[in-house]
């Protein structure tokens, strides 16, 4: 029994991990509340999600924040941008939906096909924003490319992202369950899934620092100097 509460075992790892799942979801909600912050708040998340999957990650606050901070113009541009077509998007089914006349069928098919585009469009979005320096423009054409290129694993993450609310709505009893993991185990489980497709676009020399820097102890650290940033196809891939 008391190897099974030691601290190298399976079952403290999941405990820790499922406790700094918690913390990063009530990190994520509060930080969501201005709704213009939702941006740099989805930043940061999917910036300490892929941390946690490489085992590199430190202080969850300290990170989260970080990123927060260091992304919060472009993602609140790239927010604000999507705000209004998710606005455009949600008018037209409205328009659909209440019209006094029938639209033809071509017409829903495409709004539908709209919508499936838009979304494979954006789901690598702000992991791409926390993992790589970019333009607004290469960024989402890079988060497009990411979509097609990585297609089932694309829409796994979809799948992710709408399991907590269309679980939560046909079974109430694991609402509090949702509202502890809702943001946060979406991400971590999508992190999963694009980790190896943003291996693809970094530097090996980046990827090998990355896993020596990660088994450093924090006084060690301290004493290495800030390494500086790689260009990649037009970005520099963050630390």
């Amino acid at each position: 029994m008391g190897k099974l509460f030691n601290l190298d075992s399976p079952v403290f790892s999941f405990l820790n991990k499922a406790a700094d799942l918690i913390w990063l979801n009530i990190l994520t909600f509060i930080c969501c509340i201005p709704v213009f912050t939702v941006g740099a708040s989805m930043t940061a998340l999917n910036y300490v999600v892929l941390k946690m999957v490489r085992n590199e990650e430190g202080y969850i606050t300290r990170s989260f924040f970080k990123s927060f901070k260091q992304n919060f113009k472009q993602a609140t541009i790239i927010w604000l941008i999507l705000l209004v077509v998710i606005m455009i998007l949600a008018g037209d089914f409205y328009i659909l939906r209440f019209a006094l006349f029938e639209f033809p069928t071509w017409i829903k098919v495409a709004l539908l096909a709209v919508v499936v585009l838009f979304l494979i469009s954006v789901m690598h979005l702000f992991p791409a924003l926390a993992k790589f320096d970019n333009t607004i423009k290469n960024t989402f054409k890079n988060s497009f490319l990411m979509g097609i290129l990585s297609l089932p694993k694309t829409i796994l993450m979809i799948f992710c992202w709408a399991a907590p609310t269309v679980i939560g709505l046909m079974v109430y009893q694991i609402m509090p369950l949702v509202f502890a993991f809702g943001i946060s185990l979406p991400a971590y489980m999508c992190a999963l899934l694009y980790n190896k497709t943003f291996k693809r676009f970094e530097p090996e020399e980046v990827q090998a620092d990355d896993t020596e820097w990660s088994v450093l102890s924090e006084e060690e650290k301290e004493t290495v100097p800030e390494m500086s940033t790689v260009e990649v196809q037009d970005a520099k891939e963050k630390n």
